[in-house]
């Protein structure tokens, strides 16, 4: 007899790919420089590209959020792969951004993971937060050097 042991999986995760007419070392670049992730992204506070490194990124407070963003780097493999943890009171999540050279450019993939089943109004959240971030990715990457 055989006994049927699948699972439901226990977390959702939110992928988007995003194709962009620049190098993969700019788009890296953006992915990696304070400066710039605050032009695009939010401001950082203690970013420092290292394994392991914690820093925070800030936002303004809405009501039962302080608008801080708890960050650790898990992977970084250089104008390729980076992750960190995305952490705020209500939600533990990982992102991970992915750089592949294309033909153009580079195809830029975010996935953020860790979304629990009731976390459906958090996940719709993010799909809407990394589809307005990335809009000024591109803005921001049209007009660096």
């Amino acid at each position: 007899m055989t006994t049927d042991t699948t699972t439901q999986p226990q977390t959702n995760s939110l992928s988007l790919e995003r194709d962009l007419n620049h190098a993969p070392e700019k788009v890296w670049r953006a992915l990696t420089d304070p400066t710039l992730l605050a032009e695009w992204l939010l401001p950082t506070v203690g970013f420092e590209l290292a394994p392991q490194a914690a820093f925070m990124l800030k936002t303004q407070p809405y009501p039962g959020w302080d608008g801080t963003v708890n960050c650790r780097f898990i992977e970084i493999e250089p104008m390729r792969k980076l992750s960190l943890t995305w952490t705020v009171p209500f939600l533990d999540t990982v992102v991970t951004f992915t750089l592949t050279p294309t033909a153009s450019g580079t195809r830029l993939s975010i996935v953020q993971s860790g979304f629990r089943p009731d976390q459906t109004k958090e996940l719709g959240g993010a799909r809407y937060g990394w589809n307005l971030m990335t809009g000024k990715l591109v803005e921001l990457l049209a007009k660096l050097d």
